[in-house]
Parts: C-alpha cells; sequence; structure tokens
C-alpha cells in the first residue's frame, strides 16, 4: 500500500483466525477486505480484529497478548522477518511511488508543444565588483568573520 494512492477493495471475506497453539489457543472470526496490490504482508489485522482478540499490543517488543481460556496468550513475532518485510513495503512503496510520479511527468511531456521543449541556460551572473566587506559572525568573539562580496550587481 502506497500513502496517497486510494484502492478499492475487491471484496471481504470472513475467516477463522486461530493464535496460539492445541494447549492455549484463542478462535474469533474475522473479516478481511481484498486488495489488488502487492505488500510483504499477506494479511493486515486493524483494529477491529485486534479489538475481536481483546489483544494488547507492545510495538517495541513485537509482542501481542491477548486472554485465552488457559491464560495469557503472548505471541513473540521474529524480528528479523519484521525488519525484512519492513523493507520490502519500502522499497515496494517507493518504487510504486517512483513509477506514479514518472507516468505523470511523460503525461505532461506528451502534452507539451515543441516550443516548450528547449531547456533554458540559466542566467549568468556577472560580478563586477572587486571589493569585499567583512562581516562578523559572532559578538563574543571579533576573530569570527566572514568576507563578502561589495556592490553587488541587483539583477
Amino acid at each position: 500500500m502506497v500513502p496517497g494512492r486510494a484502492s478499492r477493495p475487491l471484496g471481504e471475506i470472513s475467516l477463522q483466525v486461530q493464535f496460539g497453539t492445541s494447549t492455549n489457543y484463542r478462535v474469533e472470526h474475522v473479516n478481511f477486505y481484498v486488495a489488488d496490490f502487492d505488500t510483504a504482508y499477506h494479511a493486515i489485522l486493524g483494529r477491529p480484529a485486534l479489538a475481536k482478540f481483546m489483544v494488547v499490543l507492545h510495538y517495541a517488543y513485537l509482542v501481542l497478548k491477548m486472554p485465552s481460556p488457559v491464560g495469557v496468550l503472548s505471541l513473540w513475532a521474529n524480528l528479523s522477518v519484521a525488519y525484512v518485510c519492513e523493507t520490502e513495503s519500502l522499497a515496494l512503496a517507493e518504487a510504486t511511488d517512483l513509477s506514479i510520479q514518472m507516468a505523470s511527468v511523460v503525461a505532461e511531456a506528451k502534452m507539451a508543444s515543441a516550443d516548450n521543449m528547449e531547456i533554458p541556460e540559466p542566467p549568468r551572473a556577472s560580478i563586477k565588483s572587486k571589493e569585499f566587506k567583512e562581516i562578523g559572525l559572532s559578538l563574543d568573539d571579533p576573530s569570527k568573520m566572514v568576507k563578502i562580496r561589495a556592490h553587488l550587481d541587483p539583477k
């Protein structure tokens, strides 16, 4: 998903989601929106799903905690896998954003006339004066000075 880029869901599906093991688990039905874009993630759980499981998140430790029939169920994320997913997502978002920008540049270029295709030369500053003016940079230390050219052409 790219920030600022709209996406319409293709549909919605309700799936049974289980966290934990056969001895300590939680099962709930979660509604997912199906979207047609590439991400490093296969599914993203939003606030409604987290509320349904009564999850408490801790982002710094990458852990989810939720109540279960046997007690508290703790789910620990793998930091290296999370890092790879984040890196892939950023690279994909950056590539998609660049391709969108390139498409708009190409569209603008196709609409431009041949007269507007010339790149103008930047104006060169003409320096007429060889005089310099010294300006102090610090009130506390008079030795800190900078020299600038005096009587510059205002154009």
